[in-house]
C-alpha cells in the first residue's frame, strides 16, 4: 500500500473505531475496503422490524457517507435501505446510533432515500462536532 494513504486509512479506523463504540458492537464487525473510495462494512447484530429475517449492516464510504443495508438470502449485493445523509460523510458516531435506533424503530423520517454525494467534499475523516 502506498505511504500516502497510510494516515488516512488509520484515521478511516479510528473513525470506525468511534462509531462501532456509539453503536455497542466491537470494530471486530468491520471490514475496510481500501480501495477508491474508500468504504466499510459494519455487522450489526440486529435484525429491523421491517426485515425480520434479514441481516443488517451499515456501510459506509467516502462518496455517499451511511448507508443501512440488508443481506439478501442468495449473497448477491446488499439492498440499501437508507442513508443517514447530512452534510459529511464523517458525522458524528451518536448521529449514526441515532440514525440505526430510528430505524430500529420504523421511522420513516430517518435517513433519506437517494445517495448523497460528499465527493466534492475534503477527503479528512475528522469526526464533524455536535453542538
Amino acid at each position: 500500500m502506498p505511504a500516502h494513504r497510510t494516515r488516512p486509512l488509520d484515521d478511516v479506523w479510528g473513525y470506525l473505531a468511534e462509531v462501532t463504540a456509539a453503536l455497542g458492537v466491537g470494530l471486530e464487525s468491520c471490514t475496510v475496503d481500501h480501495d477508491s473510495p474508500v468504504s466499510a462494512y459494519v455487522a450489526l447484530d440486529e435484525r429491523l422490524p421491517r426485515h425480520p429475517g434479514r441481516d443488517v449492516a451499515l456501510l459506509w464510504d467516502e462518496v455517499h457517507g451511511w448507508a443501512a443495508a440488508i443481506e439478501t438470502h442468495s449473497g448477491e449485493d446488499l439492498i440499501v435501505l437508507r442513508y443517514l445523509g447530512g452534510e459529511t460523510a464523517t458525522p458524528p458516531p451518536a448521529r449514526v446510533a441515532r440514525f440505526v435506533t430510528a430505524l430500529r424503530e420504523n421511522d420513516d423520517r430517518a435517513g433519506q432515500l437517494t445517495p448523497p454525494d460528499f465527493a466534492g467534499g475534503s477527503a479528512s475523516y475528522r469526526v464533524e462536532q455536535t453542538a
